[in-house]
């Protein structure tokens, strides 16, 4: 668990980020926005080879360019994100960029990847809502599964997914930014809504994401945690801090 939603994914000589963000603010501008309450789990000096990383939509807190310029400086990686989404990371020499839409997949070494449906939304200015596309994705490799749900909703797309793929060796869930519910329910998961989910696709383990590093709801940034907690998850929903891992 690096921090919000990064994680750094390691399966089969393969190594995976998911909405890498190292920056201070998850913002358009330096100056203003929300800023890191936490640091990185893990230091940008110490962070190994990256194969592939996985962008889920286009909001700050999930699209850092000045992160993702320094990865594709490194010239290792595949950067794999929602249909639209090319057009930006190009403009600024960010790549090899992969676009899929809900429904497609890439083949990358030994690895699959699927783009799954998410209820979320997009936007990184006034006036471009919905332009482009958000998603989950669903990575198959050593013969696992691995869902990372990205930003989302509650909805019946986790039944459709546990049907169309099996169930998951390791689930990615969000559990923040869900206050208040009248405004944040339709694009946003409470905690309660994460475990339910995770019952629904049957995952052995679950990690929360989307929660402890940016104050970006109306709860205090430890409620998700707490609150999810609160439910009794047992040791199929872990809630790691910032730089703990766990070997499944």
């Amino acid at each position: 668990m690096i921090n919000h939603s990064t994680l750094l994914l390691q399966q089969n000589g393969i190594n995976i980020l998911t909405d890498p963000l190292w920056s201070q603010r998850a913002s358009p501008l330096a100056w203003i926005g929300p800023h890191r309450r936490r640091a990185a789990g893990v230091r940008w000096e110490d962070l190994p080879r990256i194969d592939v990383v996985l962008v889920s939509h286009n909001h700050y807190d999930h699209l850092d360019i000045p992160t993702l310029s320094r990865l594709a400086d490194r010239a290792q990686c595949q950067f794999i994100i929602p249909a639209g989404v090319g057009q930006l990371l190009r403009a600024r020499r960010i790549g090899p960029v992969h676009e899929l839409d809900w429904g497609e997949s890439l083949c990358l070494g030994q690895a699959t990847i699927h783009s799954v449906p998410a209820l979320h939304f997009s936007a990184r200015a006034l006036f471009d809502r919905n332009r482009t596309l958000w998603c989950g994705y669903v990575i198959k490799a050593a013969e696992r599964m691995i869902y990372f749900a990205g930003d989302t909703a509650f909805g019946d797309h986790f039944e459709r997914i546990r049907s169309q793929f099996g169930t998951p060796r390791l689930a990615l869930l969000p559990i923040g930014a869900y206050e208040p519910r009248w405004f944040m329910a339709p694009v946003h998961m409470a905690p309660e809504q994460a475990l339910r989910a995770n019952h629904i696709l049957g995952a052995r383990t679950s990690i929360a994401i989307h929660h402890g590093t940016f104050q970006l709801g109306d709860e205090a940034i430890d409620t998700p945690k707490s609150c999810l907690m609160a439910s009794n998850p047992g040791d199929s929903f872990l809630v790691l801090d910032n730089g703990q891992s766990v070997r499944l």
